[in-house]
C-alpha cells in the first residue's frame, strides 16, 4: 500500500482519446503503402510488424496493425524507463556518493578506513570521481593506513554474467549495473605500433596502478581482425595481450570491458592511481564493506540531474546507464535494496496508475538489451501519448534523437521533410528493428509513432521505418 501511495504521489496522467478506445481502432488503418511496398522488399510479412500512430492531440487514429501483439522492442523499452523515471523520481532528481571515515586523523594521516557509499549513479565516470576524490584530499587527509572500503548495499547482490546476452562479455555494453559503478566499468586501450622500436606501446584509460600489461608482438602483414588476433586475457590481476598486432593497422583503440575483474577489483585499481596522483597513499585493501555507525562524512558527490541522464540514455542508447536507472527508480520506490523484479514492478504498477493496462508487458533490465523484455506498440504508444501531456514532457521529448540531426537517428532521413520535425528512439538486436517517439506533422499536428519489427530480416527494416516517418509528416 505504501508503494502504490508514492507511485501515485507523482505526475501520473490518465489519457484516453475522446469516444474511448474501441471508437479510435474502427478509425484505424492498415500501415501505408510506401510501408508494406519497403516491407515486401524486405521480406518481412506484416503479421511480424506491430504499428501504431496515434495524433497526440484530439486521439485521431491512422494506424494500428497487430498493435497489441507482445513484441520484443530492443531499444525502444528505454522509452519506457525513462519516462517512468522521470515522473516517478521528478526531474530535478540526482544520485549521491558519499565518503566516510572510521578511526582517528592525526595530521594528514588516517589511522582508520576510508568508506565510499555508492548511491546509484549512472554516470560516475573517471573526471567525476576525481572531483569527489578531491573532496576527500580537501579534508586533509593524505595516508590512509586502514582500507577503503565500498558499500554496494543499495543494489542487491547476485549472479551477473556478462556473456549472457550475447556471448561476448568484453563489449563494455555488457557490463552489469552496479550501487558504485565507476566509469562504467570499462577501460579504453590505445595500441600504438612503434616500428623503429619494434614493440606496441598502448595508452590505457583511466589510467591504472598495480596492473600490469602485456603487450603483443608487433608483425607486419594485413590488419584484418586485428581484435582476434591480440589473444586477449583480462583478470584481476592484469591484461594479456598474447598475440600479435599489425604495424598496418596503425593507431587503434578498444572499448573493453573487462568482466573477470570484481567490481572491487577494478575499483581498486582506478583509486589507487587516481588517490596517488592527489598526492595520497594507501596501506590497505580496497573490498567490500557497509558504512560502520560511527563513520564520518567527508565529502559527497551530487551528479547531474535526471534529465541530463535520460538524454545520454536515450539519444546514445547506452544500456549500462538504463539498467542502473532501473534500479535506481526501485531503490528509491521500495526503500530496499534494488533488483530488476522490483524495477519491473514498480513501472507496471506506474502504467496501472495511468490507466493503461499492459498484461504482455515483461521487463528484465530495463534498456531492451534482452531477448526476453516484450510490449505492445499499441502500450508504448499509449505511454507516449501520456507522457505529452505530463509535466516532464520538454524534458523526455528532448532526450530523444532529433531525427537526421543527431544521436541514432542522425544518419536516417537527412533529405526528407521529416528530418528535424521528429523525435524517434531507435531500437536494434540481431532480429529486431524498432522506431519509436513523435512526428511533428506538416499540418502542424503532432502524431505518436511506433512501429516495432521481429523477423529474421529485420535488418532489412529502416526504409520501411523510415517511410512510415516520411508518410505520417506528409499525410498527417
Amino acid at each position: 500500500m505504501q508503494i502504490l501511495k508514492q507511485l501515485r504521489a507523482g505526475p501520473l496522467i490518465f489519457f484516453l482519446a475522446a469516444g474511448g478506445l474501441n471508437h479510435l481502432a474502427a478509425q484505424a488503418q492498415e500501415p501505408p503503402l510506401e510501408m508494406i511496398g519497403a516491407l515486401s522488399r524486405a521480406g518481412i510479412p506484416l503479421s511480424s510488424v506491430g504499428t501504431y500512430v496515434q495524433e497526440v492531440t484530439g486521439g485521431k487514429m491512422l494506424v494500428a496493425s497487430n498493435a497489441t501483439v507482445a513484441l520484443n522492442p530492443a531499444s525502444t523499452m528505454k522509452l519506457v524507463t525513462t519516462n517512468a523515471a522521470l515522473e516517478l523520481l521528478g526531474p530535478t532528481f540526482t544520485w549521491k556518493t558519499r565518503a566516510y571515515v572510521s578511526g582517528t586523523q592525526v595530521g594528514d594521516v588516517l589511522n582508520g578506513d576510508l568508506i565510499i557509499k555508492g548511491g546509484g549513479d549512472p554516470k560516475l565516470v573517471l573526471e567525476n570521481f576525481w572531483l569527489f576524490l578531491r573532496q576527500a584530499r580537501a579534508r586533509g587527509i593524505r595516508e590512509i593506513r586502514g582500507n577503503v572500503l565500498l558499500d554496494r548495499s543499495l543494489f542487491e547482490e547476485g549472479f551477473y554474467d556478462p556473456a549472457a546476452f550475447d556471448g561476448d562479455p568484453l563489449k563494455p555494453y555488457n557490463a552489469g549495473p552496479d550501487a558504485l559503478l565507476l566509469n562504467y566499468k570499462s577501460f579504453s586501450y590505445r595500441f600504438m605500433p612503434d616500428e623503429a622500436g619494434g614493440k606496441v606501446k598502448i595508452v590505457v584509460d583511466p589510467p591504472v596502478a598495480g596492473y600490469p600489461i602485456t603487450t603483443p608482438r608487433l608483425t607486419n602483414g594485413e590488419c584484418g581482425d586485428w581484435k582476434g588476433k591480440l589473444q586477449t586475457a583480462v583478470s584481476g590481476s592484469g591484461v594479456h595481450f598474447g598475440g600479435v598486432y599489425a604495424a598496418s593497422c596503425g593507431e587503434k583503440t578498444w572499448y573493453v570491458h573487462p568482466y573477470q575483474m570484481t567490481h572491487a577489483d577494478y575499483f581498486n585499481v582506478v583509486f589507487r592511481q587516481l588517490w596517488a596522483d592527489l598526492g595520497g597513499s594507501l596501506k590497505g585493501e580496497v573490498k567490500n564493506g557497509p558504512v560502520p555507525p560511527d563513520a564520518r562524512l567527508v565529502a559527497e558527490w551530487e551528479s547531474t540531474t535526471l534529465p541530463e541522464v535520460i538524454r545520454d540514455i536515450n539519444k546514445y542508447s547506452n544500456n549500462v546507464m538504463a539498467r542502473q536507472l532501473l534500479l535506481g527508480l526501485a531503490a528509491d520506490i521500495f526503500k530496499l535494496p534494488a533488483n530488476p523484479e522490483r524495477g519491473g514492478r514498480a513501472i507496471k504498477t506506474w502504467l496501472a496508475n495511468k490507466g493503461i493496462d499492459a498484461p504482455e508487458l515483461v521487463i528484465e533490465n530495463g534498456s531492451g538489451l534482452s531477448r526476453i523484455e516484450r510490449i505492445s506498440a499499441r502500450t508504448l504508444g499509449r505511454m507516449l501519448v501520456a507522457a505529452f501531456y505530463s509535466p516532464t514532457m520538454p524534458e523526455f521529448m528532448s532526450s530523444l534523437p532529433l531525427a537526421g540531426y543527431d544521436g541514432s537517428m542522425r544518419q536516417r532521413v537527412r533529405n526528407r521533410g521529416v528530418a528535424g520535425n521528429a523525435h524517434i528512439k531507435t531500437g536494434s538486436l540481431n532480429d529486431v528493428r524498432a522506431i519509436a517517439g513523435y512526428v511533428l506533422a506538416a499540418s502542424g499536428k503532432r502524431y505518436v509513432v511506433v512501429c516495432i519489427v521481429n523477423h529474421r530480416n529485420a535488418p532489412a527494416a529502416q526504409e520501411a521505418g523510415d517511410a512510415l516517418l516520411q508518410w505520417v509528416y506528409e499525410h498527417g
